[in-house]
């Protein structure tokens, strides 16, 4: 072998490894004799002289590409232990294939000089202690990597030029298939087509992902398998959120031929660590967009409006679509105060309102306001039903007809556009064939000439199909009668989910404002149309269940008046004959007076007489508890009457007094001392 000489007593002392790769699974399956001659390398290392216990081979890396950022167990292994200092040589099938990136080879390289490690594969014996092996390296993984680079660009371009024709063949969704010709149709299968009509239907039907996943819930969905041992064959599992989505935004349900949809980008974290992640190009940069391509199951209009609505329909995005819930104008009601949007509350009595989302921060204004969404979703959905009269039918189908002419007026500047560049570009064309083919330099400059009007030729195609993307389809003047015809009936009908008269509020309205206003017993509301008009609703605002069964502002004021100086029994036969009623409409008795008592805070009249006090002062008088007090009134021993609010008023004097507190004193029960003095009776 080349370079034999450099393999030292030194280099044979320590382990030699053989390190194998092969960039994929499929190589390592159908190039099984690249994997035989890097196994054979062993062999290699023993006629060079290393004893073959000191012959290791790390083979984890088979299957795994070589690029840079790439993780690969068996490298990382392989730089650790010749860092270690345990490695005499690395065997390789080629050295500067050891990695994919000259950047890797090079640090191997740079590691192998220092630790005294040699590099060796079928060429030779390389030392990189050595300033020509060293030089002799780089250039060749220099030239591998120029060389893997020219293959990549030979390759795309020719899968570039094979996908403009729309010729490329690549794995089809389930629901399509190539055809003995190789044709894209729609797959003969009955039941996979109507698993991917349904789900179609599905979202027109509800608008949302999630829900073609519930209307999906104990059906199975067809899956075509790619690669691996079900390769080609149709599984049928569970339709999972991401598959619909996948499904719905895939072009090539529409008939659409696309080929660079999606792109690979590489990040860098502060550790040094290359991250590559597939991410998804706008319909803008997408390389090859070939439409009609193919039958598909639904229209490129149809594709274009549910992806508009998919984006309606992602929250993190600033969207507000309808959702459940009673509460008409969520997700599109603000509050007029301080600009932010109103939250929709449900209470536990199930009653919703919109508050202010400033109340989060503690940002709100003196006249942010939270009302209940009864009122505001009556008020709007009537402004709705009164916007579509027979007369404001007449006047929309009118406008509709008006907006078409407006959608056509701004195609027809793109389509003028697209002509006059075709003018151009076929003009150019002529000026280059005529030309005499000796006359090189002319011929050179009409050529660049004809390059760039074709360039602008292109351009303005884009343009008008950009234009035409990106103005809705309108509904026809046979859908706008139809919906028209029985509008409040359909608003009303017990079948119509409360989603469905969000999805029918928000077709004519763009968004709802809750306007400052002094009179908190008011409420405007600002209406803002799609069609730009605006329109300013004031309602009253309900009351407060508590507040509405309030006790009648009279009734209060008589018992203010009345009450310090009258009974209660008194007030309820006054408030009875003036014909004042509760807030329940009840006529008053003792407790609605108490409570009134209660909630305003008015005194009762003194209950007692002249002479008279209370049990609680009695034994306070007399140093006892009340229990003794009132046992005496319940037995007859202390007189005493029933006053206002049934309390004992009891006739007082001093020689009541004397009394009592002699018959406390010899009391062997209340005086413990008199208990003392009695002598005990024996038996």
């Amino acid at each position: 072998m080349n370079g034999e000489h450099k393999i030292t007593s030194s280099h044979r002392e320590r382990t030699a490894l053989i390190y194998l790769r092969q960039s994929s699974m499929a190589q390592v399956r159908e190039h099984t004799e690249s994997t035989k001659s890097q196994y054979a390398l062993a062999e290699t290392a023993a006629g060079l002289g290393w004893a073959r216990t000191a012959i290791e081979v790390i083979d984890t890396d088979l299957g795994i590409s070589g690029k840079w950022g790439v993780a690969r167990e068996g490298f990382t292994e392989l730089v650790t232990r010749m860092c270690a200092g345990e490695v005499g040589a690395i065997f390789g099938i080629e050295i500067t294939r050891l990695a994919r990136s000259n950047a890797d080879v090079a640090r191997l390289a740079e590691f192998a000089r220092i630790t005294g490690t040699l590099l060796i594969d079928p060429d030779g014996v390389y030392d990189p202690a050595d300033v020509n092996d060293r030089v002799l390296l780089g250039f060749k993984g220099t030239l591998g990597e120029m060389e893997l680079h020219v293959m990549a660009q030979r390759l795309q371009a020719n899968k570039r030029a094979a996908a403009g024709r729309g010729e490329l063949r690549t794995p089809l969704p389930v629901g399509l298939v190539h055809d003995d010709a190789g044709e894209v149709v729609i797959d003969p299968d009955a039941g996979v087509q109507a698993a991917i009509r349904d789900v179609f239907s599905a979202f027109a039907a509800c608008g949302s992902a999630y829900g073609v996943v519930a209307a999906f819930a104990g059906r199975k969905f067809p899956l075509r398998a790619y690669g691996g041992a079900w390769a080609g064959q149709l599984r049928w599992g569970r339709l999972a959120h991401a598959r619909v989505l996948g499904i719905l935004k895939n072009p090539g349900y529409a008939g659409a031929y696309v080929f660079g949809r999606y792109t690979s980008r590489r990040t860098v974290d502060p550790s040094g660590t290359v991250h590559t992640a597939i991410t998804e190009r706008p319909r803008a940069e997408w390389p090859v967009l070939i439409k009609d391509h193919h039958e598909g199951y639904i229209t490129w209009a149809e594709y274009l409006a549910s992806e508009a609505r998919l984006a309606a329909n992602h929250t993190a995005a600033g969207a507000r679509p309808p959702r459940e819930g009673t509460a008409l104008c969520q997700g599109i009601i603000s509050c007029g105060s301080c600009g932010k949007p109103m939250m929709t509350n449900y209470h536990t009595d199930q009653r919703p309102s919109y508050d202010c989302s400033s109340r989060r921060d503690q940002l709100t204004t003196p006249s942010c306001r939270s009302v209940a969404a009864a009122c505001v979703d009556a008020a709007v959905a009537g402004a709705l039903l009164n916007a579509l009269t027979p007369g404001q039918v007449t006047l929309a189908l009118s406008a509709a007809g008006e907006v078409a002419g407006r959608y056509q007026r701004a195609s027809r500047a793109a389509e003028l556009a697209v002509e006059r560049a075709r003018y151009d570009a076929d003009r150019a064309e002529r000026a280059f064939c005529a030309v005499e083919p000796e006359n090189r330099l002319v011929a050179r400059s009409l050529e660049a000439r004809w390059e760039a009007r074709l360039a602008a030729l292109s351009e303005a195609e884009q343009a008008l199909q950009a234009a035409q993307d990106t103005l809705p389809p309108l509904p026809s003047r046979a859908d706008l009668e139809k919906l028209a015809a029985d509008l409040p009936g359909l608003w009303n009908a017990p079948t119509t989910s409360a989603r469905d008269r969000k999805r029918l509020l928000r077709t004519l309205i763009a968004d709802i404002t809750v306007l400052p206003d002094p009179d908190r017993g008011k409420a405007r509301i600002g209406i803002r149309w799609h069609t730009g008009a605006t329109d300013e609703l004031t309602i009253d605002r309900p009351l407060n269940p508590g507040t509405a069964k309030r006790t009648p502002a009279a009734a209060v004021e008589l018992v203010q008046r009345l009450g310090p100086a009258t009974s209660n029994d008194e007030l309820v036969t006054r408030l009875n004959a003036a014909g004042h009623r509760t807030g329940h409409g009840r006529p008053f008795d003792i407790d609605a007076v108490q409570w009134i008592r209660h909630a305003y805070k008015i005194p009762v009249p003194d209950p007692y007489g002249p002479g008279e006090i209370s049990v609680a002062e009695a034994a306070r008088r007399l140093g006892c508890s009340t229990s003794v007090i009132y046992h005496w009134i319940h037995t007859g021993q202390l007189t005493a009457r029933r006053g206002s609010a049934s309390r004992f008023c009891i006739p007082w004097n001093q020689h009541l007094q004397a009394d009592c507190q002699r018959r406390i004193e010899q009391s062997g029960h209340l005086n413990p001392a008199a208990r003392r003095t009695k002598p005990r009776q024996r038996r």
